[in-house]
């Protein structure tokens, strides 16, 4: 008899590989668990199911805590381990550009994905490639409406996370030109999130074991054997898409073999963060994240 362990997504694609594989792979099951994967429902956070209790363990980042600490509140759940250390977000132009840089963007028509973290991102790797972020032209079209956005026509440029970059490609509409987490450098991007009760628990331990032996695997395997263990995840995406976009994720190094949420990772984020004034001081690396249990 296997216990069932419940995982939330707050958003669903290949550069959240680390977690998938974990459910895909077998990795779970191996230590007697049984996935039952769902979706945030939409305008709710994953979080909310941890904290509710009807979520064990959740997608989710590190800067989800500077809401409630800016409030003067604990956060409710804790990060205890990375999925993510570099930004996953493309830049794709209309045409190939090999000696592409920042300030081509300058004064062009950009459809910048406006959520909270992609977008603080894009603007300290504008920044940190000593470009204005005031300069370019960006255009705010819904993140589910970009894609077609752009297909039909509108902006120079696009800004989205994979494998929407690596299907325009495919699809002979645009050129992957730039990555944001190229640009930034590793921080704390995406996670892991429980409550900290949860993460004394048995099951935790043998999630933990179950992670980091998805996480080994998904470093160690050609691109287009992990596009098939999780191809049923993805049916609506081409398979060599699939494989390119994890082709791309291994080599940009989002997905490094160590799991903890590092300390510099954390600041560097907490720097993206005050860059985009969205954060008014510092907040402490032990509340908002965890170690993660041993394995």
């Amino acid at each position: 008899m296997r216990d069932e362990i419940s995982i939330q997504f707050t958003r669903f694609s290949a550069f959240y590989s680390p977690l998938i594989a974990t459910i895909a792979g077998g990795f779970l099951r191996d230590d007697g668990l049984v996935a039952k994967p769902s979706m945030a429902p939409p305008g709710k956070s994953a979080i909310e199911g941890v904290v509710a209790g009807a979520v064990h363990v959740c997608q989710s980042a590190p800067s989800q805590g500077f809401g409630p600490l800016e409030k003067g509140q604990v956060p409710p759940a804790v990060h205890f381990a990375q999925i993510n250390e570099k930004d996953g977000f493309f830049l794709t132009g209309r045409a190939a550009d090999p000696t592409f840089t920042w300030d081509r963007l300058r004064g062009k028509r950009v459809l910048v994905d406006h959520g909270g973290q992609p977008l603080a991102m894009f603007k300290y790797a504008c920044h940190k490639r000593g470009l204005d972020y005031s300069a370019i032209v960006a255009v705010d079209v819904p993140g589910g409406q970009m894609d077609q956005a752009f297909r039909k026509g509108d902006g120079e440029y696009v800004h989205q996370q994979g494998p929407a970059p690596q299907q325009l490609e495919h699809d002979g509409v645009g050129h992957v030109v730039a990555s944001v987490g190229e640009a930034i450098g590793p921080c704390a991007f995406s996670s892991l999130a429980a409550t900290r009760e949860w993460l004394r628990t048995d099951t935790a331990r043998r999630f933990m074991r179950a992670y980091r032996k998805a996480r080994a695997w998904l470093l160690a395997t050609p691109a287009a054997k992990v596009a098939e263990a999780e191809a049923s995840f993805f049916p609506e995406i081409d398979r060599a898409v699939l494989a390119s976009t994890i082709g791309a994720y291994q080599k940009l190094g989002c997905w490094t073999p160590h799991v903890e949420i590092t300390r510099p990772a954390f600041e560097a984020t907490l720097d993206v963060f005050l860059h985009a004034k969205l954060i008014t001081r510092r907040h402490r690396y032990e509340d908002v994240v965890a170690p993660p249990p041993a394995g």
